[in-house]
């Protein structure tokens, strides 16, 4: 997943798969995985957020020079990409 020129790297599809369940097991009660690349590590991290309002929070891939920057959002229970 994330194969492309729009994406910096791909993402194994079971590492993907791995993030939503850990997301769903938490004791906080997230509701969406964020995919963040993260530019000193060359490499992709799960963050999570309870709101969808928090995303206005995150720079987004080539739109801001920061060095974590969000790729895409999905919600954890119905793995709809809202970003």
């Amino acid at each position: 997943m994330f194969e492309g020129t729009s994406y910096p790297s791909a993402l194994d599809e079971s590492v993907f798969e791995e993030w939503l369940a850990k997301g769903r097991m938490s004791k906080t009660p997230f509701a969406y995985l964020l995919v963040m690349w993260d530019e000193l590590d060359r490499t992709y991290i799960p963050v999570y957020i309870e709101e969808r309002s928090e995303l206005k929070n995150f720079a987004r891939y080539g739109q801001a020079p920061d060095h974590q920057l969000l790729v895409a959002a999905y919600d954890l229970y119905s793995e709809t990409r809202v970003v």
